[in-house]
């Protein structure tokens, strides 16, 4: 289930907010992608308790371990993406201002929670 939204540039990395992403967020583990795997964000994550379950760079000096059952859950993720792209709004970015295209994504992800209950 969606929690947290950051609208950005097509062309900023996503390791760049993925700090604003968990903070405040309890959570036991931090599932990310490669992209998410810098030194900033593995310190937050571990200073808030949380086991850092984030595939290693391929250039990184130290190869990290990390637990790859807990990762296959990450699917769980995509299936979350693959939900709000649905709706062919959101998929095709219609809308013309960032304001308007988070009020999509913020009323999908409405949609996705009330379906659960």
């Amino acid at each position: 289930m969606p929690v947290r939204i950051f609208i950005t540039a097509g062309t900023v990395a996503d390791c760049k907010y993925g700090e604003k992403l968990i903070q405040g967020i309890d959570a036991a583990a931090l599932l990310a992608d490669r992209g998410y795997d810098v030194n900033a964000l593995i310190e937050m994550a571990k200073a808030a308790g949380m086991e850092v379950v984030i595939p290693p760079k391929k250039n990184r000096r130290e190869q990290r371990e990390y637990d790859k059952y807990l990762y296959k859950l990450r699917h769980l993720v995509e299936n979350a993406f693959l939900i709000l792209k649905r709706w062919r709004g959101i998929a095709t970015r219609y809308a013309k201002n960032t304001a308007s295209f988070l009020a999509a994504v913020q009323i999908r992800c409405i949609a996705i929670w009330a379906s659960i209950y």
